[in-house]
């Protein structure tokens, strides 16, 4: 009687296709996330710099934090945004009177993003990728 099944061999094989498989898709999901992770950076950006104009027209002053904006009646933001974090990003807004600034700055640089984002009352999402960065520095807009 003779058994039948895998050899040493052949379940090698299939193990060294997996893992080749494997080291070509990990890299590319990873791209794919801090990708996300940006693009939803954006919208953040995109959804606090009119929030601070919405919250401007009905008050004398720009919202001081984001925390203004999320304990607003109504509020202006949701409550995951106003808390300061969101898809890997952490998000901060300072006001004044006639001004405010907003920044996204990656959680984990390199990982969760690469770019830092700022958006201030003319609404013109700029960026930068340089260490430390700042809104002086984030010269290029996002298109």
């Amino acid at each position: 009687m003779r058994n039948r099944g895998f050899t040493l061999v052949e379940i090698m094989i299939v193990v060294a296709i997996i893992a080749l498989l494997a080291a070509i898709a990990i890299p590319n999901l990873l791209r794919a996330r801090l990708n996300a992770n940006e693009s939803a950076a954006i919208g953040a950006m995109q959804t606090i710099s009119t929030a601070a104009q919405s919250y401007r027209s009905s008050n004398p002053n720009y919202p001081v934090t984001l925390t203004s904006l999320g304990t607003a009646t109504p509020p202006y933001i949701d409550s995951v945004l106003s808390a300061g974090g969101k898809s890997g990003y952490s998000f901060a807004l300072t006001g004044a009177t006639n001004s405010f600034t907003a920044i996204g700055r990656p959680q984990t640089p390199g990982t969760s993003g690469v770019r830092t984002f700022f958006v201030d009352e003319s609404g013109v999402i700029t960026f930068c990728t340089a260490n430390p960065c700042t809104p002086t520095s984030a010269s290029s807009p996002i298109e």
